[in-house]
């Protein structure tokens, strides 16, 4: 039995349900994988723009990370770069740079000039995570940074207010979102910027009360913008869809895996295979950290997702999704972009 999209439905599904969201995206980290060169990461992510753009999905995101064995998405103007020539419509963007990282005049450079060679697609989502261990932070010359300050000037070099003219002009706006935890939402509602939150703030596995409070007020505080007149909120978190549930979850084991093993030891590792991680020994404090990742996630067959998605995005009140799953199977991933583009009715239309 299929439902009105052409998804699957099995036996025991509740119905289907329409997903309400304007937007649906993906979110690439370039996560590196056992046996493979770091390199074969980054090819990676650019193949999966251009599939994303086929599918029909809105937007495309990279991640910045340094240092990290486990992601080789360390430096996100370049990699767009390579995503914008191999693409042709789909907007792309960083989600985010971690701007204590940097001098908002290079990050305002190196988005200008992005939107030469991709004009009217380029999106500049902005954090403040700091580096992944002490020697990272140190190598990054990491000091106390006023974000809202860094974020303020970034913005007038963008609107062309700033002491210093910037050059190359971008070719069209440059919109500017915001990672946003407790007082990034603040701060963005101050800014009168969008926001894109994930992580405790969706209460996926857990109490949504704290993170729905969060984002009303957000949405209270919101000062429109010569950018945004509204309140405008994007929610990202692990979605990986498979025939079945049990596929689905072992989609999700590999980085559930990781990140077990990150709390643990420290070392944030490459995604290995399922039957890898099935036959690794973890201690129970590792088995507590897989269960609490599959639970913060988004896994299942596609009615199941469908079901889940669409009273994530009601209760949050977003506008768009930011998917982020990774698995080590590039073939499996690559199955679930496409039926998760289909829940949103993206691939039907291509």
């Amino acid at each position: 039995m299929f439902n009105e999209r052409g998804n699957k439905v099995r036996p025991g599904d509740a119905a289907p349900v329409v997903i309400k969201s304007e937007r649906v995206s993906l979110l690439d980290r370039s996560r590196t994988r056992a046996g493979e060169a770091e390199s074969a990461a980054l090819t990676g992510t650019v193949a999966r723009a251009g599939r994303a753009e086929r599918l029909g999905y809105d937007r495309f995101w990279v991640a910045e990370h340094h240092g990290v064995p486990g992601i080789a998405g360390a430096a996100p103007a370049v990699l767009l770069a390579a995503v914008a020539g191999a693409t042709a419509t789909i907007r792309i963007g960083s989600a985010g740079v971690m701007l204590p990282h940097h001098q908002p005049l290079v990050v305002a450079e190196q988005f200008a000039t992005l939107s030469a060679f991709a004009p009217g697609r380029v999106d500049l989502g902005l954090g403040r995570s700091p580096g992944f261990t002490a020697p990272v932070r140190r190598a990054l010359r990491q000091s106390d940074h006023d974000f809202a300050a860094d974020l303020g000037e970034l913005r007038r070099f963008l609107d062309g207010t700033a002491e210093v003219g910037l050059h190359p002009w971008p070719d069209g706006p440059v919109p500017l979102y915001v990672l946003a935890t407790g007082s990034g939402l603040a701060l963005a509602a101050e800014l009168g910027l969008p926001v894109i939150v994930g992580g405790p703030l969706l209460g996926v596995g857990g109490d949504p009360a704290p993170g729905l409070e969060a984002l009303a007020g957000y949405r209270r505080a919101f000062r429109p913008s010569r950018q945004q007149p509204e309140p405008w909120v994007a929610v990202s978190l692990d979605v990986l869809v498979a025939d079945t549930a049990a596929e689905a979850a072992d989609l999700l084991l590999p980085e559930a895996w990781a990140m077990a093993r990150s709390r643990t030891t420290g070392v944030f590792p490459p995604l290995e295979p399922v039957a890898d991680v099935r036959a690794a020994t973890r201690t129970s404090r590792q088995q507590q950290y897989l269960e609490q990742t599959a639970a913060a996630a988004v896994a299942g067959t596609p009615a199941q997702v469908e079901r889940r998605l669409a009273e994530l995005l009601d209760r949050t009140g977003a506008a768009e999704l930011v998917a982020a799953g990774s698995t080590f199977d590039r073939a499996a991933l690559a199955a679930s972009d496409a039926a998760l583009a289909a829940l949103f009715g993206r691939a039907a239309d291509q």
